[in-house]
């Protein structure tokens, strides 16, 4: 058992209410399944109180006998087939088991648990280990940054942000587009992406783009390479990102390939209700303060661009 796997289970013991409940764990790989079934019902063993029998049945763990049931998914590939990828989606927890050695908590339902207090830890989790070997596996990627960065049209000399900049390739191209006397700021939740990125020679802060650390519209405009999916609430996100933009800015969301081939790449679906559809984020950025004014989902990239209104 890893370093991980303790800080997992407790996650996962804390997602299931006291009392009576049923958890199932589910996934492609029996082996997976009844191992860490069997560590959960370990885990909440240890941290249910005296009487509260958990018994374990193939992948399911029975809690005091029935109550709630909770869905554990275990994702252990990147590359699913469609019935797969609907179950997945359709569980209440999703553990993500790409690298066995490193399991990170990628989905709870808010039924179970507030996203907030669990969110931060984990995405730290999940991109600290990768952020020395980020760079050499997406580097390729730089001159799509340039043209997106080329294409917003972001204003000489201005003051502008890398929301989840991760190690910082988007920060050359923002500082060519602003010049020597404009402000490149680069901001990630992950410490080791942000020791990556200081080779860029920009301004760096560590802190979550949710709650910005930013004084209301001290920025001419936003660039957020893949954040706002990984945002728990898109429509909130983007309102504090108007905060910190002053009237006619720019809000640049971008991704080196565009989200059919993403989607591909994990092995799902895409669905109409996603966040970065076309349909829900131009509602999301007309209830957050922005105008949606170009939208490009192509095969190798994903392009959208919104201007903050002065009436919020």
């Amino acid at each position: 058992m890893t370093q991980r796997w303790p800080e997992v289970l407790d996650l996962l013991a804390s997602a299931v209410a006291a009392g009576p409940a049923t958890v199932v764990v589910d996934g492609t790989d029996p082996a997976v399944v009844t191992s860490t079934a069997q560590r959960l019902a370990s885990t909440l063993s240890a941290s249910r109180e005296a009487g509260e029998d958990i018994v374990r049945s193939d992948a399911s763990i029975a809690i005091d006998g029935g109550g709630p049931r909770v869905v554990v998914w275990l994702r252990t590939s990147r590359h699913r087939h469609a019935e797969e990828a609907n179950r997945g989606d359709a569980a209440d927890i999703v553990v993500d088991l790409h690298d066995p050695a490193w399991p990170v908590v990628r989905h709870i339902n808010p039924r179970l648990l507030d996203h907030g207090w669990w969110y931060l830890r984990e995405s730290r989790a999940f991109f600290g280990v990768r952020a020395a070997t980020w760079d050499t596996k997406f580097g390729d990627d730089l001159p799509a940054y340039a043209a997106a960065v080329h294409r917003a049209g972001l204003p000489r000399g201005g003051t502008v942000l890398d929301a989840g900049c991760g190690t910082g390739r988007a920060l050359p191209a923002l500082r060519a587009a602003v010049g020597s006397e404009g402000v490149v700021l680069g901001l990630d939740l992950t410490p080791q992406m942000l020791d990556v990125a200081r080779a860029r020679g920009e301004r760096l802060i560590l802190g979550d783009a949710r709650r910005l650390p930013l004084a209301a519209a001290s920025l001419d405009a936003v660039f957020a390479a893949g954040l706002v999916m990984h945002l728990p609430d898109a429509t909130k996100g983007l309102r504090e990102l108007a905060r910190v933009t002053v009237p006619g800015g720019h809000l640049v969301l971008f991704h080196p390939s565009g989200r059919a081939a993403l989607a591909a790449r994990h092995g799902r679906v895409l669905r109409p209700d996603e966040p970065l559809s076309r349909s829900p984020l131009t509602e999301s950025c007309s209830r957050s303060g922005w105008t949606l004014t170009d939208y490009d989902d192509g095969d190798d990239r994903f392009f959208a661009l919104a201007i903050r209104r002065a009436d919020r």
